[in-house]
């Protein structure tokens, strides 16, 4: 086997950067050199060079049942003997669907796609369709995937019109992108106001994930619904890391407001690349082949992901996972409490290592300490997302011993 440092040499020349995703490159938390993590079991990954580390990213979050979950593997052992892909529909794309359907309370269609990059652009490409409008507005340091018309940045002003955000997006892209501070609601009303004639939609992740945990303030997510009825905008909420994590019916269950279109990904394909959009059946119905907006994939619905998808969602039915989820992120989030500024939601949280007032939207943080907070646990056996912009992710894995030697690693870096 490579040692670990041959492999990163080795991937430099293959692979731009070194990794197929940026952040796996680890430069935001001062490592020379990513983790190359060889497997998983339950809690815990082993990395290339032999460590066993307690993980809190768990793939960044769908894992719900932990690393190589024997049921998980089991249902996609039978399935792969069945064969991989089809490139046709099956049985599991609809028992899949049904799932969803009944699960997520916007939910009356769905439609399953491959990550949730696609799945967000298509439901702006749907909700675009359906209005016959441009316009959408999204908040600054929310992510919905890497599709063009997303990668925009804020002006001058807390609501403006976008900016490219990377090289390659065309401003032409993002001109029809409007950005907005999350949590303001008199900022995204003037924005309505100025710009809501031609307004498609409002994408929001309902409690952000990319900006460390912030939740929603109190009515925000409810004045975003009475503002999108008003000016005959959609409503479109970023399931991708809430649903089926903070509730079987994810953030808009917990809170109570009902969006017209859901974008979902990571749980609901139990680890395996799948993700998913759907929404109220009047709004679905515009997709090809029953309407005239356009999407497709050959690997939609891939039977291996589905089968994942149908085994972790038919044991989320049981509300006592809920309720242990909840046990476990909160012994947790009480443990780290006393190192700073913890914000959760259901089993998704964030320490804001060194602080004591709230984040409330999308802020410069002191990533410095947090780099010394990472790379401290990692040399004591425990990994966290490497970045303080992301969230941690308790699993039914993860019992009070990883719980304890977690908040004990914090406690020796940070000190007590």
């Amino acid at each position: 086997m490579l040692i670990k440092s041959d492999l990163w040499q080795r991937a430099q020349k293959l692979i731009p950067g070194g990794v197929n995703s940026p952040v796996r490159a680890m430069r935001g938390v001062g490592l020379d050199e990513p983790l190359f993590v060889a497997r998983g079991d339950g809690a815990t990954i082993e990395t290339a060079d032999g460590r066993t580390l307690i993980d809190w990213v768990q793939s960044w979050g769908p894992l719900i049942f932990g690393h190589a979950d024997p049921e998980t593997i089991e249902v996609v052992r039978e399935a792969a003997l069945d064969g991989t892909t089809f490139g046709a529909s099956t049985e599991r794309e609809v028992e899949l669907a049904a799932e969803i359907v009944d699960a997520v309370p916007s939910v009356e269609r769905v439609r399953l796609v491959s990550s949730g990059t696609e799945a967000g652009m298509s439901a702006l490409r749907l909700a675009r369709g359906f209005t016959r409008r441009d316009r959408v507005i999204k908040f600054n340091g929310g992510y919905h995937g890497h599709a063009d018309a997303f990668l925009a940045q804020a002006g001058s002003g807390l609501a403006t019109l976008g900016i490219p955000a990377s090289p390659g997006v065309p401003s032409g892209v993002t001109e029809d992108t409007i950005v907005c501070e999350y949590n303001d609601v008199d900022g995204v009303a003037s924005a309505v106001e100025r710009y809501g004639e031609g307004l498609a939609a409002i994408f929001v992740e309902p409690v952000a994930g990319n900006m460390g945990c912030v939740p929603p303030a109190r009515g925000f997510l409810e004045a975003l619904r009475l503002l999108c009825d008003a000016s005959g905008a959609l409503l479109v909420f970023d399931e991708v890391i809430t649903g089926f994590r903070v509730a079987r019916g994810g953030a808009q269950e917990l809170y109570g407001v009902t969006p017209d279109l859901t974008v979902l990904g990571k749980i609901v394909g139990g680890g395996l690349p799948l993700a998913a959009f759907g929404g109220r059946a009047e709004v679905m119905a515009q997709l090809a082949p029953s309407g005239s907006v356009y999407q497709a994939g050959t690997l939609s619905g891939n039977p291996l992901a589905t089968a994942a998808g149908i085994s972790v969602l038919r044991r989320l039915r049981d509300r006592d996972v809920y309720d242990e989820l909840e046990r476990r992120s909160a012994r947790l989030a009480d443990g780290v409490a006393p190192f700073g500024r913890v914000q959760r939601v259901g089993a998704m949280l964030t320490l804001f290592a060194g602080r004591e007032e709230p984040v409330e939207r999308f802020e410069e943080l002191d990533t410095e300490l947090y780099a010394q907070l990472f790379r401290g646990l990692l040399e004591r056996g425990v990994y966290v997302a490497p970045s303080q912009y992301e969230c941690l992710f308790p699993s039914l894995a993860h019992g009070d011993d990883e719980i304890d030697a977690t908040v004990e690693a914090v406690g020796d870096v940070l000190g007590r």
